[in-house]
């Protein structure tokens, strides 16, 4: 068992002395649950040195080989499953339900996904040359606190089918979930330096993320600090993935059925406390159709009450820091001090819950696209209504905007709502409240990011295609060319 003080470089646990650990806080009451190391610049350099020489054997290993071992990775997440939800909830706030069907489900599904692709790839060739692909190389994968577990495994699992080596930062706020997950890979008899982790904050990041010996660098987080890493990464010209925020749109057209689409509105604002980067938080509806929405958003809403994360029945837990909730207040104030009004929730702390990172589901409205309360990411329970006239404005609306990660249309006539749908400028669209699809890519445009995740997609990225022209029995015209 590794200790609390570690990081893993090379097959080894090694203790990071040079900075004092970071505690890890539970945000429903402020209790301290446990620390983690904060990584020095020479805890990066072990690190990286380790995945590199790793690299070439773990690319030559057979294909069959690199998912025997996620199988068998897979098979160890998913028997501690109630254990890590657990610890999830307790790091980050969401609630237990969620946490066990989201937080341990996206992973486990990301495994089935990404193995199912890797096992199904062949190789491809034109009328002259055989298209191989080489893995990335040592790929630095930096994951957010939002979803833990699942972005870990959304970075690592296809690195490492691809034949990547990784080097893994954790949040700070979340490491704890993390040391299980390196626990297990070591469980699973992964080579040496193929995985290694550190723990730390923006410091060991960007540490991390300049490394020149550090070929790929992919990161989900904020816009700020995505354009931040994508810069640095640009000098070295490394390859990047960056999943990053969002400020979705969810657009009810004039024949959508309100009495299903605002309650399941409310849902897909307001999953995980709103601290989604998909989350669709601006709900367009038709202007003349407004008080009934905000009938229907209210009554909706007050069914989110904030209670004990680890009771099954609770659907809304606190943020994830006293910080976080500063910031979403903030931002609540300024909107209602421009004219925007709560229709339920606000700037105070739920009742009976003033102690901890707490905040109740707000809806606004009376707000406006030029409003920074509808077009910067909130990442809490809040919900801003707009008005449309009409499709054509609906869709202007939506678009509106930096952003491009997700969106959402409900219509009474699916293919009216497909049509909308296919002129969202976003990287993916829910239409009348469909569930998410781990085939499908996932990513965003614009300020959303670059590249995508899950699937055939997801592992594409951890690739670079390399042709081989002239290769036996692919050039047909041998000769006939010079």
């Amino acid at each position: 068992m590794a200790d609390a003080r570690t990081y893993l470089a090379g097959g080894a646990w090694i203790e990071a002395t040079a900075n004092p650990p970071i505690p890890v806080v539970n945000p429903a009451n402020g209790a301290v649950i446990g620390e983690a190391p904060c990584c020095t610049a020479d805890d990066v350099d072990r690190a990286v040195a380790a995945a590199r020489a790793a690299l070439p054997g773990w690319a030559a290993t057979p294909v069959a080989d690199r998912l025997a071992r996620l199988s068998a990775l897979r098979e160890a997440l998913a028997a501690r499953g109630d254990e890590l939800a657990l610890l999830i909830t307790r790091q980050m706030g969401t609630p237990i339900g969620f946490s066990r069907a989201a937080q341990i489900g996206l992973p486990l599904r990301t495994f089935d996904v990404t193995i199912a692709a890797m096992a199904a790839l062949e190789e491809e060739r034109t009328a002259r040359s055989r298209i191989l692909r080489d893995p990335a190389g040592v790929v630095a994968a930096i994951t957010p606190w939002n979803f833990p577990l699942h972005q870990i495994a959304a970075k690592v699992v296809p690195a490492l089918a691809a034949g990547c080596t990784v080097v893994l930062k954790p949040s700070e706020i979340t490491p704890l979930d993390a040391r299980i997950f390196a626990e297990l890979v070591e469980g699973c008899g992964f080579p040496a330096g193929v995985f290694n982790m550190l723990f730390g904050a923006a410091e060991t990041g960007a540490a991390l993320v300049a490394h020149p010996q550090v070929d790929m660098v992919s990161f989900t987080g904020s816009t700020a600090a995505g354009r931040h890493i994508g810069a640095q990464a640009g000098r070295d010209l490394k390859k990047v993935a960056l999943e990053l925020g969002g400020k979705s749109a969810n657009i009810l057209l004039d024949d959508a059925d309100l009495s299903v689409a605002v309650p399941q509105a409310i849902g897909q604002c307001f999953v995980n406390g709103g601290q989604t980067c998909a989350a669709l938080t601006r709900l367009i509806v038709p202007r003349a159709k407004r008080a009934a929405v905000e009938a229907l958003a209210v009554e909706a809403a007050a069914r989110w009450r904030p209670g004990d994360p680890e009771q099954p029945a609770t659907r809304l837990g606190p943020l994830s820091s006293l910080r976080q909730r500063e910031r979403v207040a903030a931002m609540v104030a300024r909107a209602l001090e421009g004219g925007a009004t709560a229709l339920i929730g606000g700037t105070a702390a739920p009742e009976g819950f003033e102690k901890g990172a707490w905040f109740a589901a707000t809806v606004l409205s009376g707000v406006t696209p030029a409003m920074e309360i509808a077009r910067e990411e909130v990442f809490g329970p809040v919900l801003v209504i707009l008005d449309h006239d009409g499709e054509e404005d609906a869709i202007a609306i939506a678009n509106d905007s930096a952003y491009g990660l997700s969106g959402g249309v409900w219509s009474a006539d699916p293919a009216r709502a497909e049509r909308v749908a296919a002129r969202l400028r976003t990287g993916q669209v829910m239409i009348n409240g469909a569930m998410l699809d781990m085939e499908a890519p996932f990513g965003g445009v614009g300020q959303s990011g670059i590249g995508r995740e899950y699937g055939r997609y997801g592992l594409e990225e951890y690739f670079n295609l390399k042709a081989i022209t002239g290769a036996a029995a692919a050039d047909q015209d041998r000769g006939s060319n010079g």
